[in-house]
This record gives structure tokens, C-alpha cells and sequence, in this order.
């Protein structure tokens, strides 16, 4: 049984924190594949802007949590 104050529950944080980091992965290895295959110009800024915006969100989310 897990109680609230057990340090090895899971806690919706760590989900959204694991699930950023993958999401960034996946988006720059996408856009290095499209870099590879030759995709257009579009496929490049969307991996672009999913990885931008997934780096800030993790970086914000880690200056909030110092407070």
C-alpha cells in the first residue's frame, strides 16, 4: 500500500516531466530524420517548434519548481 508521503509513488509531475522529455527527444530526432529524407521546409519548422516549445515548458516547469 502507498501512502501519499511515499517516495516512491508516482506523482502526476513526474508523469508530465517524463512525458516532456520524451516528446522533446521524439520531436528532434524527427527533425534530424527529416533532415536526412530531404522533407520540406514545413516538416522542419513544425519538429522545430515542438521542440522549442517542449524545451521552454521543461525549463520553466524547473525555475516554478525552485520556489
Amino acid at each position: 500500500m502507498t501512502t501519499a508521503t511515499d517516495p516512491t509513488r508516482l506523482t502526476t509531475g513526474d508523469l508530465t516531466r517524463g512525458l516532456l522529455w520524451l516528446l522533446l527527444v521524439i520531436s528532434a530526432v524527427a527533425n534530424m530524420v527529416a533532415s536526412f529524407a530531404g522533407a520540406g521546409v514545413g516538416i522542419h519548422l513544425a519538429c522545430g517548434a515542438v521542440t522549442a516549445l517542449t524545451a521552454t515548458v521543461i525549463v520553466v516547469r524547473r525555475l516554478r519548481g525552485r520556489r
